[in-house]
């Protein structure tokens, strides 16, 4: 992958060129023809974004870019999962970058979302491209998505993550020790993705 998704504060930024591949494109013979159990296209080019997906490259602390989603395409594991459909899936420094993508049931093959997970805790902590601050976050939103309904303090408290990452419309930062995420601007406390869901940041 060529690029982090760093922008002029070091961290969260967009990645280059987000305006690119509009949901709006023609639909193409091959894509009319695909059935649901076809395995999707590798042609990155082809596949348009979501809004969904467009918000989430200019949101820090996510470290989804362009060139990233396009990599996963051509290059990634390709998975099939009950809950999202196809899945690219790939490895960087330690860390997994997941691609969900829909090919059949739209006018063009789409990027429905993207996000990161922590493979290798080892090669992501002696790799360059991550910072303490990288990995912590990373880690962190992980739990808060994989249990958005439960409390989860426990997981929390041994988080360093200083520098904000957003979540539900938050710019969330804790300290090691709190057993809540702490909104910069409303200065909110929250224990879980729930709490996050039903709080709107009052900045």
């Amino acid at each position: 992958m060529a690029s982090r998704d760093h922008g002029p504060d070091g961290r969260g930024a967009p990645g280059p060129d987000t305006q690119h591949r509009t949901a709006d494109q023609a639909t193409t013979p091959e894509a009319a023809r695909r059935r649901p159990e076809d395995p999707p296209i590798r042609n990155p080019g082809q596949y348009s974004l979501t809004d969904h997906v467009r918000e989430r490259l200019a949101q820090g602390g996510r470290y989804v870019t362009l060139d990233g989603i396009d990599a996963a395409i051509r290059e990634g594991q390709l998975r099939w999962n009950t809950s999202d459909g196809w899945r690219f899936a790939r490895v960087e420094d330690g860390v997994r970058f997941v691609v969900v993508v829909c090919d059949t049931e739209t006018a063009s093959p789409v990027v429905v979302t993207a996000w990161t997970e922590i493979h290798d805790i080892g090669a992501a902590e002696a790799s360059d491209r991550w910072d303490r601050t990288d990995i912590e976050t990373i880690r962190l939103r992980s739990t808060l998505s994989e249990r958005s309904d439960e409390h989860v303090p426990e997981h929390i408290r041994p988080r360093d993550v200083p520098r904000p990452f957003y979540v539900r419309g938050h710019h969330l930062v804790t300290e090691p020790g709190d057993g809540h995420l702490r909104c910069v601007d409303c200065h909110g406390r929250f224990r879980s993705k729930g709490e996050l869901d039903r709080a709107r940041c009052s900045r």
